[in-house]
């Protein structure tokens, strides 16, 4: 069993490989974005209790800055909606690459099967 991979499986580990990784980043990227989402949601209905004239703050880097209702609220919102759209995306690129790994890792599974029929 000393024999090495045959170029065409080694090129399908390869790409299993690498379509691992771009799903690891996918996930991750998904996972921050649905805590970010997270908290929009409770930014919003923290601010639905709160008075139209009352002192809200955004940070704006090392400083806070008074803004009024309406606008903290627009902001958020616009800012979820971006969120939502880019957390559609990531999941249509990871159902894509689960595809793809799925359909690699048949193609390796029926080269074992292969290999060790003729064992």
């Amino acid at each position: 069993m000393a024999e090495t991979l045959p170029p065409e499986i080694q090129q399908q580990v390869v790409k299993y490989q690498q379509l691992q990784t771009q799903l690891n980043q996918v996930l991750s990227e998904k996972s921050i974005i649905e805590q970010e989402l997270r908290e929009i949601n409770r930014a919003l209905d923290i601010l639905k209790n709160v008075p139209d004239d009352a002192d809200i703050y955004r940070s704006a880097g090392h400083l806070l800055v008074k803004i009024n209702k309406s606008d903290a609220e627009k902001e958020l919102t616009e800012r979820k909606e971006i969120l939502e759209l880019r957390l559609k995306t990531l999941g249509r690129q990871e159902s894509l690459l689960r595809q793809q790994l799925a359909e690699i890792q048949s193609k390796l599974n029926q080269y074992i099967a292969s290999t060790y029929k003729r064992m």
